[in-house]
């Protein structure tokens, strides 16, 4: 019998893989602009840190599209919450709210696990070829857990469809460019820098991007991504609770 979260993912993974290759060439397009603007015309000949722009640019890249792709389950949810009216089965079938969140969650994290893997191959294409390893691959998966998490609150708290895509406005595309994705966030004034350590994403950048550099990353990145990532996902408990009653 199949446990009430991995029904609710298995209903995400096979609407994902009736999109998958229209997904694959949505997921490409934008990075492979950004590689080809920033990082190969105009970062040529910038290094960052004994690193040429692109490979600075990848691994921002990465923390950048597993975040909005992490985020995008949430429109997934309200389409089914609003037009379909999936989530009223899910308030009629035996599951609870935290297996729900688990299904929606891993749903969300894969999205952007794959997302990311077209990264790491426009990446390699461009002759980009960093140290893919442990710490790398567990700043991912806490990013995503933090992003999808978050996505599966707001969509219980907003009302309409168009409310999500304002939040997306407000929330991640500024988190997007402002999070240490395109430029070193040690250049900026002081006040600046600690304004912007308070984003998980530029927590998950500078830990993708240390690790993809060959060297350890610090454990305080991890532990705030790992912190974010309960809350949110306890958040997330608690407004599925609110949405059903």
């Amino acid at each position: 019998m199949i446990r009430g979260w991995a029904a609710v993912y298995l209903r995400e993974l096979l609407i994902l893989r009736r999109r998958l290759s229209r997904l694959l060439a949505t997921w490409a397009v934008s990075p492979l602009l950004y590689l080809i603007a920033f990082g190969y015309a105009v970062g040529r000949t910038i290094a960052i840190k004994e690193h040429s722009y692109l490979e600075f640019l990848v691994p921002g890249l990465v923390a950048m599209v597993s975040m909005t792709q992490a985020f995008a389950i949430g429109s997934e949810i309200n389409i089914a919450r609003f037009y379909w009216h999936i989530f009223e089965e899910f308030q009629a079938a035996p599951i609870s709210h935290a297996a729900y969140v688990l299904g929606e969650v891993l749903a969300g994290m894969t999205r952007a696990l794959l997302a990311a893997g077209v990264i790491l191959i426009l990446g390699a294409l461009f002759g980009v070829l960093l140290c893919y390893n442990l710490y790398f691959w567990l700043a991912l998966l806490l990013n995503s857990l933090v992003f999808a998490s978050l996505a599966v609150a707001v969509a219980m708290l907003v009302e309409s469809h168009a409310d999500q895509a304002m939040l997306n406005s407000l929330i991640i595309t500024p988190m997007a460019f402002l999070g240490g994705t395109f430029f070193p966030v040690g250049n900026l004034p002081g006040w600046a820098q600690k304004a912007l350590y308070l984003l998980p994403l530029t927590h998950a950048a500078e830990a993708l991007r240390t690790a993809a550099f060959g060297t350890r990353p610090p454990a305080s990145a991890y532990l705030i991504l790992a912190g974010l990532g309960g809350l949110t996902f306890l958040l997330a408990i608690l407004t599925v609770n609110r949405a059903r009653n």
